[in-house]
């Protein structure tokens, strides 16, 4: 919890609440279902929770927005993010049941009712949204594929709509097929650990 107090100093009580109870809920999903690997749990709030927010500190999502997070997993970057913008609409879906069940019954633990989470692939998503969230699930170039269609064209970010992603690593060839305009944000310069040194947020425009 001091890594998030740290790089976000201003959440409210139930944000601190909520983010507190984020260790204990996840332990005990995880000991009955697989949603992260044993070791990563010793640095949870670090690897998994302060990760996701990293995208927080590239673009800060304004009150209304509709997020979609695809294959998210056991609820990331989806769940940390819904719990830093109570006032937006996070969307979570992922081809995998049981990791859908976790996150639902965290969400409903946690009483955020700004999350609905949908065990379907990327492609039965119908709705429209301001941006897709995700951590990396595939190359960049298989990704994409999956966002078509998706985004609304009212625009209300400080970015235009499109795609917030967490990878890591030398994206140089990844995204050497990419056509469409993107930026690279590197995490290392909001936090600080070695974790961090490679990780990095893509954001490419879609509309």
């Amino acid at each position: 919890m001091q890594d998030i107090l740290k790089y976000f100093p201003d959440l409210s009580e139930q944000q601190m609440e909520r983010f507190r109870a984020l260790a204990s809920l996840y332990s005990e999903w995880n000991a009955q279902i697989n949603v992260i690997s044993r070791k990563d749990m010793d640095a949870f709030y670090s690897r998994h929770v302060l990760h996701s927010l990293g995208i927080a500190k590239v673009m800060r999502f304004v009150d209304g927005s509709k997020v979609l997070d695809i294959g998210t997993g056991g609820g990331f970057p989806g769940i940390p993010l819904a719990i830093l913008y109570p006032n937006v609409h996070f969307t979570l879906v992922d081809s995998i049941g049981k990791k859908i069940k976790v996150v639902q019954e965290v969400s409903q633990a946690l009483g955020l009712t700004n999350v609905s989470a949908y065990h379907k692939r990327a492609e039965e998503v119908k709705d429209k949204f301001d941006f897709v969230v995700s951590r990396a699930v595939t190359s960049m170039e298989n990704f994409l594929p999956w966002c078509q269609n998706k985004f609304s064209v009212t625009q209300r970010n400080p970015f235009p709509n499109g795609i917030l992603y967490l990878k890591g690593g030398d994206l140089s060839e990844e995204l050497k097929p990419i056509k469409k305009a993107f930026d690279i944000y590197d995490l290392s310069k909001f936090f600080d650990g070695d974790f961090f040194e490679t990780k990095k947020v893509v954001y490419v425009k879609m509309t």
